[in-house]
């Protein structure tokens, strides 16, 4: 079997293992440098691409993301922290969401960040009253539901009914959105139809898609924009060998239908804004684990790991998505003997922790070092860290064969004194 990126590395993985203990995540930072580096030769010239931190906050991938994007893409007070710790400049943030509070808003436009996304009519007026607050200007973009496309993603974010955007058949919602309020003026739209598309024809039809729908909101609206936000739903794999998927097609593509429908965009009249998370982070990142049993039930082998879905796939363990299915390879020497049909499970005391139904692994054993690769995106942040009390995984920065530093996430409580 193959083993990709840092999984072909056995001796420094089982030096961290050893020094720094398991569960640990290891993010390869040239790793990160060249997701970005191929995302960003694939889009349409000139194009943005911005950061999504929901991925993976740590401040070292985040830092070395921002020397080849343009911006970060934030979506609570934490990130936003995050992004300007990590050197990120206020004015290349795009604050988004569909619940920002009062507090939030003029929390980012006193710390200089002017640009967001705008959800509704409600969400704008929010801002319009934080700008009036902290006497600041803001930019923001209409965000849309789309009608449904015909791509497939991991994660449907419109054409359906959800908390995000405003629908298009909202017709008087567009037109006032694309209205300033107050000290709050709109500058174009935010579309995002959905995660992980992978088929590359797919996602260049849900771009095409979007492009259509929003030159459609202009023209009724009588609206000129000067950014254009398409999103993104670059893919790749999740806890499973693969590489990243290039998309050799999408810059000519996308090209030949801005060119028709937006004709002033090679000038930048509107910019075309693209953002990522998964995509850039994804393949950088491998999760270490060590076998504690190993036991059989039912006619099952279940290999029993100290990581489970409190590091790894945690919203699987609330039953919200499908299980990660993870394919873990043996690291070095530590796999010897037949290969096993087994079911991955985590030290949790619940049947809903699993990482996999059914994989295979060669002769399982306690003890064994397994790494589990594509494992940098959405990996502890978006995992059960306070179930049942278990300590956070160790995080790992390496920069080729030096380590760069490591952390524990620790999940914490605080005193909070009574609002006056």
């Amino acid at each position: 079997m193959s083993r990709p990126g840092l999984a072909g590395a056995p001796e420094l993985l089982s030096r961290i293992a050893r020094e720094y203990g398991t569960p640990a995540y290891v993010y390869d930072l040239a790793a990160v440098g060249s997701a970005a580096v191929a995302l960003t030769a694939d889009l349409p010239a000139p194009s943005g691409l911005v950061y999504s931190l929901k991925a993976n906050p740590h401040p070292d991938v985040v830092g070395r993301l921002l020397a080849d994007v343009d911006g970060a893409e934030v979506s609570s007070s934490g990130e936003l922290a995050a992004a300007l710790a990590a050197g990120c400049p206020p004015e290349e943030v795009v604050y988004t969401g569909p619940g920002k509070n009062l507090r939030q808003l003029v929390e980012a436009l006193t710390a200089g960040v002017r640009r967001f996304s705008v959800e509704s009519l409600v969400d704008r007026d929010r801002l319009a009253d934080a700008c009036e607050r902290t006497g600041t200007d803001a930019e923001y973009l209409v965000r849309l539901n789309l009608p449904r496309g015909s791509a497939r993603g991991a994660l449907r974010m419109t054409g359906r009914p959800t908390a995000f955007g405003t629908e298009l058949a909202d017709t008087e919602a567009v037109a006032a959105l694309l209205r300033a309020r107050g000290r709050a003026r709109p500058v174009g739209t935010h579309t995002f139809s959905a995660t992980n598309v992978e088929d590359p024809a797919a996602l260049l039809q849900e771009f095409h898609n979007a492009v259509a729908a929003v030159r459609l909101v202009c023209d009724t609206a009588d609206f000129t924009p000067r950014l254009l936000a398409l999103g993104g739903g670059f893919p790749a794999p999740m806890a499973r060998p693969g590489a990243l998927v290039r998309h050799p097609d999408l810059a000519a593509g996308l090209a030949s239908g801005l060119d028709a429908t937006f004709p002033g965009w090679r000038r930048g009249r509107p910019r075309i804004l693209f953002e990522s998370g998964r995509y850039l982070t994804a393949a950088a990142g491998t999760l270490l684990t060590r076998v504690l049993d190993v036991k059989s039930s039912g006619g099952r082998t279940f290999v029993v790991l100290d990581a489970g879905v409190h590091v790894l796939g945690g919203m699987t363990g609330l039953g919200r998505l499908m299980s990660p299915g993870a394919r873990p390879l043996t690291v070095g020497g530590s796999g010897d003997g037949e290969e096993t049909e087994v079911t991955l499970a985590g030290p949790l005391c619940t049947p809903l922790d699993v990482l996999s139904a059914s994989t295979r692994l060669v002769g399982p054993r306690p003890g064994q070092l397994l790494a589990v690769p594509n494992t940098g995106a959405y990996g502890p942040t978006a995992s059960l860290l306070g179930f049942l009390s278990h300590p956070g995984p160790v995080e790992v920065v390496v920069d080729g064969p030096r380590v760069r530093g490591a952390r524990r996430l620790v999940v914490n409580s605080e005193e909070v004194a009574p609002r006056v």
